[in-house]
């Protein structure tokens, strides 16, 4: 018996596929990813815009605490200069024009400490003739005067200050009833 041979060709149309390599993700996958990948992004740049703005924010309430802060302090000297003010105006009174060299040495004193507080916008209010007004003055008295409208101020016992235009110290007055 002979042996015969028969060729046989196998035709394979595609070679197999590679097996996927670990981290790789098929064409599908890959867009899903890189739109899961720009969300992750805009929240990440929402969050740091926020930050920044939070940070903003929070130097600034500082800074305006800073400020109030200061300006409590500076007040709590200033006040206790405006008594001594009022204790120096009532000696300069008591002295009247007596030319006496103390006097005038006072006198420059007087005039030195009402040029520091006016450099630090501080200045004396106008009240005399003036009608009372609460959140400015502080009545002490109430007077019979029939020269004078009912609520006007008469007199000045205490010199009231404004600082930067916001009340420092309210005067004290006596109003004509």
């Amino acid at each position: 018996m002979a042996k015969h041979t028969i060729p046989v060709t196998i035709h394979n149309p595609e070679p197999p596929a590679p097996p996927p390599s670990p981290g790789l993700l098929p064409a599908a996958d890959l867009a899903a990813e890189v739109e899961r990948l720009k969300e992750q992004l805009r929240e990440e740049r929402e969050r740091t815009v926020r930050a920044l703005a939070d940070f903003k924010n929070f130097r600034r309430r500082q800074e305006i605490e800073g400020t109030k802060l200061a300006a409590s302090g500076k007040r709590e000297v200033l006040l206790p200069l405006l008594e001594i003010v009022d204790d120096i105006e009532r000696s300069l009174g008591s002295a009247a024009d007596s030319g006496e060299p103390l006097a005038e040495g006072v006198k420059l004193i007087h005039r030195k400490i009402l040029a520091l507080l006016e450099a630090q916008d501080i200045r004396p209010m106008e009240t005399k003739g003036k009608m009372f007004t609460p959140e400015f003055h502080e009545a002490v008295a109430l007077k019979h005067d029939k020269r004078h409208r009912p609520g006007t101020i008469i007199d000045e016992v205490r010199k009231g200050y404004l600082w930067k235009g916001e009340l420092l110290r309210a005067a004290q007055v006596r109003v004509a009833e």
